[in-house]
């Protein structure tokens, strides 16, 4: 009876979640093999000479795109919230690279002051930006607010970088051929956007807000701003970059407990790309020489990809770039 026992209790705390890992880990192997290996930016390009700003590039996808073009010898700024962990990934990226021509900028999104106060610090003290990624955002931030008071998430995700790559125009169009990216998400499609422009409280704007719209309102800015800077040598695209594995995840294992937690976490680990991985369609937009006059699309997996019929509709590209001219407050 003992025995019995002791063998069902084997059975299901040790054996069903041996098997069912060591079939995960073979899953992840033949997906990593048919899929991912072959979405990888193949460009040899190199930066050298070149100025690439990344906007979020301390962490997850910002940090292996800066890595890698830091790898390239471009002139690498990190356009970071915190000084403490863009230094850390600063002196991490030299370390791999030994490109020292990496630095540290401070930007703080949700804030459109330090927005104008880093384009004035670029616009004074670098002579050229060739490439700006977009990179930053935010997701599960419902109830907090920017300095000036609008959704966090829409305000970081989608009027900061409105604001940021507005007042660096002059510059890219300097240093044309250039390239602006905008980091949007397949999310996209889910998103709406509804332009109430108050409510009872006086809120500006209240509807727009959380994660889903922002990632739309990224696509519709993209093609609004390619649309504008046509004939100018500036193009401007958005992209897809994966759902990216991150440490967000970790906290499955004490939600759902050891056993179950664990094939939870590997379950996720098998349909989600690495960071690296989250990276090669951002690279491959800044570098892929044959996208010198690609403008307004849309991409994922390195290659153009379709985006929703919201994302198509140039009317509301047009309402949103007013709406936020008018809250960022653009000339």
């Amino acid at each position: 009876m003992a025995d019995d026992l002791l063998g069902r209790v084997w059975s299901k705390w040790f054996v069903i979640p041996s098997v069912a890992a060591a079939g995960l880990c073979a899953l992840h192997y033949v997906y990593y093999l048919l899929v991912l290996r072959g979405r990888w930016c193949r460009s040899t390009a190199r930066l050298d000479g070149k100025t690439v700003v990344i906007t979020g590039a301390n962490a997850g996808i910002g940090r292996e795109t800066a890595l890698d073009l830091a790898r390239r010898g471009g002139r690498i700024i990190l356009a970071c919230r915190s000084r403490e962990r863009a230094e850390e990934a600063r002196q991490d990226i030299i370390r791999q690279t030994d490109n020292q021509n990496v630095v540290f900028r401070k930007l703080d999104l949700a804030s459109l002051q330090s927005v104008r106060q880093f384009a004035e610090e670029m616009k004074r003290e670098e002579g050229r930006l060739d490439i700006l990624i977009n990179n930053a955002g935010l997701c599960w931030h419902s109830d907090e607010k920017t300095a000036e008071g609008f959704d966090l998430q829409f305000g970081v995700n989608h009027f900061g970088h409105f604001l940021l790559t507005n007042l660096l125009l002059d510059l890219l169009k300097k240093s044309a051929p250039s390239r602006i990216l905008v980091v949007s998400s397949m999310m996209h499609i889910y998103g709406k956007l509804d332009f109430t422009p108050t409510n009872e409280n006086g809120d500006r704007y209240p509807n727009l807000k959380s994660y889903w719209p922002s990632k739309l309102a990224n696509i519709l800015f993209a093609k609004e701003l390619a649309r504008r800077l046509e004939g100018t040598g500036v193009t401007v695209n958005s992209l897809h970059p994966g759902v990216i594995y991150t440490d967000l995840w970790d906290s499955i294992k004490a939600d759902h407990g050891f056993v179950w937690g664990t094939i939870m976490k590997g379950f996720c680990w098998v349909l989600m790309k690495s960071a690296r991985e989250g990276a090669q369609t951002t690279i491959h937009c800044a570098v892929e020489e044959t996208l010198h006059n690609v403008t307004g699309r849309y991409f994922a997996d390195c290659s153009i990809a379709e985006e929703s019929e919201d994302a198509k509709d140039d009317g509301l590209a047009k309402k949103l770039w007013e709406v936020s001219a008018e809250v960022t407050g653009l000339e």
